[in-house]
């Protein structure tokens, strides 16, 4: 790359937020900082103007992984990325190249390119709680990916939070209670509520996706016609492949009905016995999970999060293991993309 771009005079926005001191990295065309005092994420921008964010991660995608295993949260910002296909080849430039098809779904969303996904497709007004892609699947991504391509004018963040801090947060023995007896996730399809099991499967077929439940430990059952119940029994926690540290990693809250906002849990409670909920968790065994230890979950989750406003053109890159994500609500138009890459077998966990 040269080095003799010319340099670059105003520095670029933080969306409010005062910068922390900053570092120029070895590579002396991008550095550093930190939103304020939040841990995470650490901001990677250009020192220097015409800096090509794709070709410097080509290069430099070593540094590239000891800064995520390092902070497990980097914003790419100010780098001028403004299409899809940039998007898309950012990820390859940091990632084994292959990216996770969205299946076994939990939010509607639509593909804007190969294996590329809008974020969510709920309505603005709605929160989408904090999680992990993937907990309820066996293989998952380690890194997932956000990309703004329109940022909303109010609202609509993407707040993360550190799940090796929520572990730590939460209660050895309400810890301890949901690692020993796991979680049973169940989901209803195909009652007037929620995602069709042919939008969850991305199929017609009810022989496919039968395929897919025995596969991948899910065990279901046809409820006349058109009607699916599915169970997945899962892990409360899991290992980090890289560093071996224990992570809270598991969707026991976001799938509770408990944790949707009170309008919305009171409509379903109203309209489905609690077996026919579209979703619901409970212990492995099939027992509740008592409320007092899902508030205390949520808390964990609240005391954690952390929230900044989006800037078009910024990329977000997780790891997906450490790092949970959700959505708030906004108005105005709002575009954030999603990638997931470099599949684990939990199995190997």
């Amino acid at each position: 790359m040269n080095n003799t771009v010319r340099q670059r005079v105003d520095p670029y926005p933080l969306g409010g937020f005062r910068r922390k001191a900053v570092r120029i990295s070895t590579s002396e065309v991008i550095r550093t900082s930190r939103l304020e005092d939040k841990e995470i994420p650490l901001v990677v921008e250009p020192a220097v103007g015409g800096v090509d964010l794709v070709d410097w991660a080509t290069n430099n995608r070593d540094r590239v992984e000891q800064l995520l295993l390092e902070h497990r949260a980097l914003l790419f910002r100010g780098f001028n990325t403004k299409s899809v296909a940039s998007f898309e080849n950012f990820i390859a430039a940091t990632s084994d190249g292959i990216l996770m098809e969205y299946k076994d779904r939990s939010s509607p969303r639509h593909a804007v390119g190969e294996k590329i996904y809008t974020s969510t497709d709920y309505p603005p007004d709605q929160t989408i709680f904090l999680h992990n892609e993937g907990t309820y699947w066996l293989t998952w991504p380690l890194k997932i990916y956000f990309f703004c391509l329109i940022a909303p004018p109010h609202g609509g963040e993407t707040p993360i939070a550190d799940t090796r801090k929520i572990f730590n947060r939460i209660s050895a023995p309400a810890r301890e209670r949901l690692i020993d007896k796991k979680i049973m996730y169940q989901r209803n399809f195909n009652q007037g509520f929620g995602l069709t099991w042919q939008d969850v499967f991305q199929t017609n077929d009810k022989t496919v996706v039968e395929q897919y439940c025995r596969k991948n430990s899910i065990e279901f059952e046809w409820r006349g016609e058109d009607r699916l119940r599915t169970y997945q029994i899962r892990p409360a926690v899991a290992r980090h492949p890289r560093t071996n540290e224990t992570v809270w990693f598991n969707h026991a809250t976001f799938f509770n009905v408990s944790t949707l906002e009170p309008s919305m849990r009171a409509a379903l409670l109203e309209t489905f016995d609690e077996g026919d909920l579209p979703f619901n968790t409970y212990y492995g065994d099939g027992s509740v999970i008592e409320p007092s230890i899902l508030d205390e979950f949520r808390e964990a989750y609240k005391q954690e999060r952390i929230a900044f406003p989006w800037q078009e053109g910024d990329i977000l890159l997780l790891d997906n293991m450490s790092v949970a994500h959700g959505r708030a609500p906004y108005s105005g138009e709002r575009k954030i993309l999603v990638g997931m890459a470099d599949p684990f077998d939990g199995e190997d966990n």
